[in-house]
């Protein structure tokens, strides 16, 4: 079946960076999208960026692009999201998730879900 294991998150400091990867298993992703969301305490889930997993399209929601960058390696079957100074604000579980359908990932509806990464920035 589909897996999704996202790794890297942590405690930081203001300022600081992360870089989060999302291994994915299971099956061919050739035509999926690929996302990344994040959902802080108290918060709904909310789209940080995707990824066209067989062309370099990429899709960033409101000012994310600023500081974050979402990337994959198609060989290792991996997504990357580097994030840069990273505030306070960016408190969340990180999650990767996956679907067949471009408009249905960045509307939050994916088909897979990764458990989550939690990133922590002290302040």
């Amino acid at each position: 079946q589909v897996q999704l294991v996202e790794s890297g998150g942590g405690l930081v400091q203001a300022g600081d960076s992360l870089r989060l990867t999302c291994a994915a298993s299971g099956r061919s992703f050739s035509g999926y999208t690929m996302g990344w969301f994040r959902q802080a305490p108290g918060k709904e889930r909310e789209l940080v960026a995707a990824i066209i997993w067989s062309g370099h399209s990429t899709h960033y929601e409101n000012f994310m692009r600023d500081r974050f960058t979402i990337s994959k390696d198609t060989a290792k079957n991996t997504v990357y999201l580097q994030m840069n100074v990273l505030k306070f604000e960016d408190t969340a579980v990180y999650y990767c998730a996956a679907g067949d359908s471009f408009t249905r990932v960045i509307n939050g509806s994916p088909d897979y879900w990764g458990q989550g990464t939690q990133v922590t920035v002290s302040s």
